[in-house]
């Protein structure tokens, strides 16, 4: 597997530079992931698991065997991957044969051809904590510097995947309140007219909508477009 240790810097680069208006979070699971393959030495796989309230799962990852020893961990509720995510730490897996920890993990994840293991945590926000997994094909293959690197690129990758939930929120704030907005203008307007058919006060026009709306079991913007659209077309 080719590396570029030497391209450290462009990484942490491309990961300042995203445009969220032009990703989403898969997309930037995916750039983390790859580009921890391609930078860190010794990286065979790399995974990304994420911690949410519904429980542990591999979001990103660049093998089929970095996604299998992922989800060996979450069925037995323990490995490198969940308590670098819980304790947002560090966690070395040197020799993966010689391991005994995480009822035998070591064992099955030598068995599939990863010696060695690297999980850092990433704290993302409060209610939502995840690890960057590198698997290394022989034992010891991560020395102090590539352990130092990866902890340097897990923070990039914390701060990218930061920025594009909150401008996920704030999109979906955006589009929230435009709909409203929206949805009363039309509602005023649906107001409007019963006010001039029923020469009433603009309560008693809203009152009117809203048995509309329970009786016809119909949104009341709904109601509203649809009192609109037929006076616009009559």
């Amino acid at each position: 597997m080719a590396h570029d240790p030497t391209g450290a810097t462009a990484a942490f680069a491309e990961l300042g530079h995203i445009k969220l208006d032009e990703t989403d979070l898969d997309g930037v699971l995916n750039q983390v992931t790859d580009l921890a393959r391609r930078t860190l030495p010794g990286a065979a796989q790399v995974s990304i698991t994420l911690l949410r309230d519904r429980g542990a799962v591999t979001a990103a990852h660049t093998g089929a065997i970095a996604l299998r020893l992922d989800e060996l961990q979450y069925e037995r509720g323990t490995g490198p991957c969940l308590e670098a995510a819980e304790a947002k730490a560090v966690v070395e897996v040197p020799d993966t044969a010689a391991d005994g920890r995480w009822e035998g993990w070591g064992a099955e994840a030598a068995l599939a051809g990863m010696g060695s293991v690297l999980s850092l945590g990433l704290p993302i926000r409060d209610d939502v904590s995840g690890a960057l997994n590198v698997y290394g094909a022989d034992a010891r293959a991560f020395d102090d510097c590539t352990v130092t690197l990866a902890q340097t690129l897990g923070g990039y990758a914390s701060v990218a995947l930061g920025n594009v939930h909150l401008y996920g929120v704030t999109a979906g704030l955006a589009r929230d309140m435009r709909a409203a907005m929206e949805s009363r203008a039309v509602i005023e307007q649906a107001k409007g007219i019963i006010m001039g058919e029923r020469r009433c006060t603009p309560d008693e026009a809203f009152a009117i909508l809203a048995k509309l709306s329970q009786d016809t079991n119909r949104k009341l913007r709904d109601v509203a477009v649809a009192l609109v659209e037929g006076t616009q077309r009559g």
